[in-house]
């Protein structure tokens, strides 16, 4: 079971995440989503990323991204991009114009929405299954998961709190993306991070 932290917006939180002794493997940064809080502006996210990120991935999420926004980003540091509401054959151009792996987000709400994944498994190294809230943090049936291939490379998302019993998603799951439980009035809590990555580096230990 591996982590990804997501919605970093200052710096102080970063270099906690990056310095920790039981990292996440990816960390996400909101690069053109103003409606949510954890949103960056491109001037700052440069800046904020532009860091020793030792072994972990850096993550752009995009929620339909146009051409301009691709253009201005692809020589900022990121190792993935993560993908809303992007057709497969767009998504196909994007992975080899700009050389970069792929999660894809797949909004779920039911067991028709989960079959969307089979239209992009062969494109994206991570199909992430998140909720229809976006930067709402709401959750959805993760049981719904059950019927995806285990060839398929899962990350899950939707209301995922940072001190739940972590080890039910290691059956349906490969990795775990949270943020917004990560949070005390909307800003990352250092102390619950800690805890999180502790979770998760017990599950890593017992399997």
């Amino acid at each position: 079971m591996d982590a990804k932290i997501c919605g970093i917006k200052d710096s102080k939180t970063l270099k906690y995440i990056v310095n920790h002794d039981k990292p996440p493997r990816f960390i996400g940064f909101i690069t053109n989503y103003p409606k949510s809080r954890r949103y960056v502006k491109l001037k700052n996210l440069r800046k904020l990323i532009n860091i020793d990120k030792k072994k972990i991935d850096f993550v752009s999420v995009l929620v339909r991204p146009t051409d301009e926004i691709l253009e201005k980003i692809k020589d900022f540091k990121f190792d993935y991009y993560q993908l809303y509401g992007v057709t497969p054959e767009k998504t196909k151009i994007i992975k080899k114009k700009y050389n970069i792996k792929i999660i894809t987000a797949i909004t779920i709400e039911n067991k028709n929405d989960v079959k969307e994944y089979k239209k992009f498994k062969s494109i994206s190294e991570i199909i992430l299954f998140d909720s229809k809230g976006y930067e709402k943090s709401i959750g959805f049936d993760h049981r719904l998961l059950n019927s995806v291939s285990t060839s398929v490379n899962k990350m899950i998302a939707g209301n995922i709190q940072y001190d739940d019993k972590l080890d039910k998603y290691s059956k349906i799951a490969d990795i775990i993306d949270i943020s917004g439980s990560l949070e005390t009035s909307g800003e990352k809590d250092i102390s619950k991070i800690k805890i999180f990555l502790e979770n998760i580096s017990k599950i890593k230990n017992e399997n």
